[in-house]
């Protein structure tokens, strides 16, 4: 999966057969608050679910701690505890 950092609208990209998968973000204080989802019709969970999981290598590669404020990207914190790790302290989901 190729993901595109649009650092000019603040959201990472990858194109999918149904449409454009987008999660925007902002940055503050080595922190990355990931704040929207936008995914397109009939794409599968699974897919989904891959697209957050490279997202989130892309944050450990740039020492980013985590802060998702979107629902689906917290239950994905809730269901993968593996990633707890990447939450500033003091966060709890």
């Amino acid at each position: 999966m190729e993901i595109k950092d649009n650092l000019l609208l603040r959201h990472f990209e990858t194109p999918t057969e149904f449409g454009l998968l987008v999660m925007e973000y902002a940055i503050q204080e080595r922190k990355i608050f990931l704040t929207k989802l936008n995914q397109p019709e009939n794409l599968s969970n699974e897919y989904i679910e891959d697209f957050i999981r490279e997202v989130l290598s892309i944050a450990v590669e740039r020492k980013f701690k985590v802060v998702p404020t979107h629902p689906k990207l917290a239950h994905f914190f809730r269901k993968n505890p593996a990633y707890k790790e990447l939450l500033p302290p003091g966060i709890k989901l």
